[in-house]
């Protein structure tokens, strides 16, 4: 259990942390009408595992030298990390009003100078992963504990620097580096498949020289048992969780409509999509 989970109380659910993540980023969207929304409601799931199960850190002190880094390599997807810093309580909840504005620490586009908690500035797409790797790589030789978890988009398949960075991670045996894909089909460009499949993804991991394995992004319990095995049943490998998730889950008007990279919300569905998600909220 993370410092921060027992602070806050472990008989939270994980279903429960998920809905209040997508409840944040919901109020975030509405602030400045827009966001990642769709890929936001998608990853909660995921979130919710990693900082209510999997994430060792302290809410009070975001750098204690200790802690798991959770690397944010897609940028873009900030206000959904934004929306776990919350829920955790590494960012005070009134600052989710401040979202996108100016001098908030809390810019569209995450940046690890303006906010507590984010690891590094992703958005230069790819390089998350060979961030990660470096990082690894100098906490083993500080014979340090702590686990890096590299949360990257399946478009970053794409990039011929996730692989290398695959690579050395397989050479130096890190064995402390989870990275996880969020698989949703989608990119700037339609649909990650079509533009550049990089199927079979596990089997390429693999054969990199990785565990590997695929789970349903948005079923927790097998979110959880995945990442419980990238941690303690690696055998001395890095390991990697295809997450298979749907845009906009959890909200079903929004799940419903023809789904691209950005998906647009109109100023009067954003009170609309809370009620939704309110009524659906678990028991």
């Amino acid at each position: 259990m993370s410092d921060t989970q027992a602070r806050l109380g472990s008989n939270v659910s994980l279903a429960e942390r998920a809905y209040r993540i997508r409840r944040n980023a919901l109020r975030m969207g509405e602030v400045q009408g827009q966001g990642y929304i769709g890929q936001a409601l998608g990853i909660a799931d995921v979130l919710a595992v990693s900082y209510f199960h999997a994430l060792a850190y302290r809410a009070e002190d975001p750098q204690w030298e200790e802690r798991d880094r959770f690397l944010l390599s897609i940028g873009h997807y900030a206000i959904a990390l934004y929306a776990v810093l919350i829920e955790a309580g590494i960012l005070p909840e009134d600052e989710l009003e401040t979202y996108g504005g100016d001098d908030s620490r809390l810019p569209m586009s995450g940046m690890a100078a303006y906010t507590p908690g984010m690891e590094i500035t992703g958005g230069s797409l790819g390089q998350g992963l060979g961030i990660g790797v470096g990082m690894a790589l100098g906490l083993k030789r500080k014979r340090s504990k702590s686990f890096i978890y590299n949360l990257m988009s399946d478009g970053e398949l794409g990039e011929g620097s996730t692989w290398e960075a695959a690579m050395s991670a397989a050479h130096h045996k890190l064995d402390n580096l989870v990275c996880v894909v969020d698989f949703n089909d989608q990119q700037a460009d339609g649909k990650s498949t079509q533009t550049l499949s990089a199927e079979p993804v596990t089997d390429k991991f693999r054969a990199f020289g990785w565990n590997a394995e695929r789970v349903d992004g948005n079923d927790i319990e097998a979110v959880r048992a995945a990442f419980d095995r990238a941690r303690h049943e690696n055998g001395g490998r890095p390991s990697a969780v295809v997450c298979d998730t749907v845009m906009c889950k959890g909200v079903p008007f929004l799940e419903a409509r023809e789904i691209t990279h950005f998906v647009r919300v109109e100023p009067d569905e954003w009170q609309k999509a809370l009620d939704v998600l309110d009524a659906g909220r678990p028991a």
